[in-house]
């Protein structure tokens, strides 16, 4: 809950409005609707434009502000200084105030208002302000009138657009972001709904209830709809289905199957209306922090490869020449919800990388997180990125709950170093998840053998699948009869060819072990008395494990 007592009069800046000449009020009140917003009186009419929302401190003069809509934060409206405030606004302009009931009676106010020229609006009580003021700047970015046509509706028009698919629907539709966060709402009157959906407007956050992660995991693996029936008579049945621009969750869409109830095609327009929004969020995630957005999609064609150094420089505001490390991250475990880990950890690795250097910068591409770091060239440079990487882990860990592998690239000279970095860190990640014994953390030094072995494979190394090769006979032979011939030769070379710490890894007697030795090279012809053959069969066998 924010401050009641902002130090000082801030202007918030909503987007430019797509109606000629601005957006009014009657367009603000009929979509915010009445559960938000509430018109105690409008001396100059519904039609006068809106402007910018200014969050006042009642210890300020209100500054000037034309057209401006004036939040009352922890005012009273019964008091003189509220009054006073509702007068200053008239004076600098305003085109409304809006204050908190708190139960008193609003008549003084309004009549305020009315000597003042402004109008006077109402916003919940139990709502925070930072709320209110983002639902005030996502409802006024781009306006129209509620559409049942996804063509006339201007891409990113999120109000509007949730408008006309509870009218395809046939019920109340919410618009959340991969972390339940409530962009936006439906506001048809004659469609029901209840206290969930209430308290997730008021808090443009869905309300903590004990089957949430259930849910939220069913509908983001679902390929379609998926149906909730909710026994609490109190609470509404729904229909929800997730949002995605190819593998990348951009949110979920919700449907409320209330009185009267959804119709045969509900699921069906709920999916067609599911690929129209992930439209208007890709567009209103650019519109909200367009440099962040296209920085995030440099870096990505970066690590990739597809532009050079000197382009990317141009589009991330780095020299070329500048010293960088790629952190690869990961989730230890498969993801239960896909995407919304992900969407987690890119918030709070960006946060990080704010205080770690102001050109620091993360992305997500090919399903993982990277950030890329400014690094210096003395000794202590490693380890200042293995702390970066360690509080990284245990903010995720404590705040989502996640378990995370890093892996961290060697340092880039140049950007145009940073590819060969990051497909380092790649290998540093293959390597952890490779061995149910790694550490969460490692850098190429690290696991410098096992990344070894995947150059080796990827450089085209012989292959396990050289025609009438011993190791490929052995490991045909194992898939045929459930044999365990080329794991017990593997763990017999990586002992030195001891069968007392070799047993003791595959849990069997000693004498066990050696029977199986000499079998392996009476049926495949093999000499392991041989110093080359055993390291070309060890070889063969360790990227064998490793690549299958």
């Amino acid at each position: 809950m924010p401050s009641t007592q902002d130090p000082a009069p801030q202007v918030t800046d909503p987007s430019p409005s797509d109606e000629p000449g601005g957006t009014t009020l009657r367009r603000l009140r009929e979509r915010l609707g009445p559960l938000v917003l509430q018109v105690e009186c409008a001396p100059q009419g519904e039609d006068v434009l809106i402007g910018r929302q200014v969050i006042h401190d009642l210890c300020e003069p209100v500054p000037a502000q034309a057209d401006g809509v004036l939040l009352v934060v922890g005012g009273s409206p019964d008091r003189d200084d509220c009054r006073d405030a509702i007068r200053q606004a008239g004076a600098a302009r305003y085109s409304a105030v809006v204050v908190k009931a708190r139960g008193t009676d609003l008549a003084a106010a309004a009549g305020a208002a009315e000597a003042a020229g402004v109008a006077l609006l109402v916003a919940p009580d139990d709502m925070p302000w930072r709320h209110f003021d983002a639902l005030v700047t996502a409802a006024t970015s781009a306006f129209g009138p509620a559409q049942d046509s996804y063509s006339s509706i201007g891409i990113g028009d999120l109000f509007p657009l949730a408008n006309a698919i509870a009218y395809q629907v046939g019920g109340a539709i919410t618009v959340e972001d991969p972390l339940g966060h409530v962009l936006a709402y439906s506001n048809l009157p004659h469609q029901e709904i209840d206290e969930i959906r209430r308290q997730g407007i008021l808090g443009r956050q869905t309300p903590d209830r004990p089957t949430n992660l259930d849910e939220y995991q069913r509908v983001i693996r679902a390929e379609g709809p998926v149906r909730f029936v909710i026994p609490d008579t109190e609470h509404i049945n729904r229909l929800a289905v997730a949002v995605r621009a190819g593998p990348q969750l951009l949110g979920l869409l919700w449907a409320l199957d209330g009185t009267p109830p959804l119709g045969e095609g509900a699921e069906a327009a709920l999916e067609e209306a599911a690929k129209v929004t992930a439209l208007h969020l890709l567009r209103a995630r650019s519109h909200r922090d367009p440099d962040r957005w296209n920085r995030g999609e440099a870096l990505a064609s970066l690590l990739d490869g597809a532009v050079s150094g000197s382009t990317a420089a141009a589009q991330l505001g780095i020299p070329a020449d500048t010293s960088t490390t790629v952190v690869a991250i990961a989730q230890a475990a498969p993801e239960e919800m896909p995407g919304l880990g992900g969407a987690r950890i890119v918030d709070l690795v960006g946060l990080y990388c704010q205080a770690w250097h102001p050109q620091a910068l993360c992305t997500t591409t090919g399903g993982l997180v990277y950030a890329l770091l400014p690094t210096r060239t003395d000794p202590g440079a490693e380890r200042r990125v293995v702390k970066f990487a360690e509080n990284v882990v245990t903010t995720v860990q404590r705040s989502a709950g996640l378990a995370l592998q890093v892996g961290i690239g060697v340092p880039a000279a140049r950007l145009d170093d940073v590819p060969a970095g990051r497909r380092t860190a790649d290998r540093v990640l293959r390597a952890l998840s490779g061995d149910p014994q790694a550490p969460t953390i490692a850098t190429v030094s690290d696991v410098r053998s096992r990344v070894t072995l995947m150059e080796l494979t990827e450089r085209g190394a012989p292959s396990v699948d050289l025609p009438a090769g011993p190791v490929q006979r052995i490991i045909e032979h194992d898939a045929q009869h459930s044999t365990t011939y080329a794991q017990s030769l593997l763990a017999y070379l990586d002992a030195f060819g001891e069968a007392i710490p070799a047993a003791g890894r595959l849990a069997v007697h000693e004498n066990t072990l050696r029977y199986r030795i000499r079998r392996i090279q009476e049926l495949f012809d093999l000499d392991l008395d041989d110093p080359d053959t055993r390291l070309v069969v060890w070889l063969q066998l360790r990227l064998h494990q490793i690549t299958s």
